[in-house]
């Protein structure tokens, strides 16, 4: 499909919805990824990775802010093809993970990362993202779907380990405990 002047590019439902099993994809990764690496990180298991800047510890949610402001941008300015749509659609999913993430930071300026607010919104985002890259189109599934599918899974998978791993070194009562090792973890 290309675009002449004066006519608006039309984007199929098929397409839409690859943009949002994409968008989906990179979204659920990079949530799991952020929530391993933070839990792996506090748990003194891997090196501290936080950036600070005088300092200030530069929260993940600004790397997806910055993200999606430069995916917007792109959108917005550069009119892409369909092959850049959904190379776009991936780094999209990533800004918008690495945000929502940290959402209940949103709402408490200065507060835990582990607020239940953020998982709602993952939650929530995820939902819709779900509507709207697999309803409509669950039964034409191909088989690299489905291998994204199973990459997702054995994401979560390896997710529930670590939090079960490092659940049992935080003690019984995760909260507090994550609370206290946050704030320590914090030079």
């Amino acid at each position: 499909m290309t675009e002449t002047p004066g006519h608006k590019q039309e984007i199929t439902e098929g397409e839409t919805s690859r943009l949002a099993r994409r968008v989906l994809f990179s979204f659920a990764l990079t949530f799991i990824v952020s929530r391993v690496v933070v839990l792996l990180i506090m748990s003194r298991k891997i090196p501290l990775m936080y950036l600070f800047v005088r300092g200030t510890h530069v929260h993940h949610l600004n790397y997806g802010i910055a993200l999606l402001t430069a995916t917007g941008g792109y959108l917005l300015f550069a009119r892409p093809g369909r092959i850049a749509k959904r190379r776009v659609a991936l780094v999209y999913g990533v800004g918008l993970a690495l945000t929502y993430d940290e959402f209940g930071m949103w709402l408490h300026l200065g507060g835990s990362y582990w607020q239940r607010a953020s998982l709602d919104a993952v939650v929530v985002i995820a939902s819709l993202l779900g509507l709207l890259a697999l309803a409509p189109s669950l039964e034409h599934m191909e088989k690299r779907h489905w291998w994204a599918l199973v990459a997702i899974l054995v994401a979560i998978a390896v997710f529930i380990t670590v939090l079960v791993v490092s659940g049992k070194q935080l003690g019984n009562v995760a909260g507090p405990k994550l609370r206290e090792l946050e704030i320590l973890s914090t030079p």
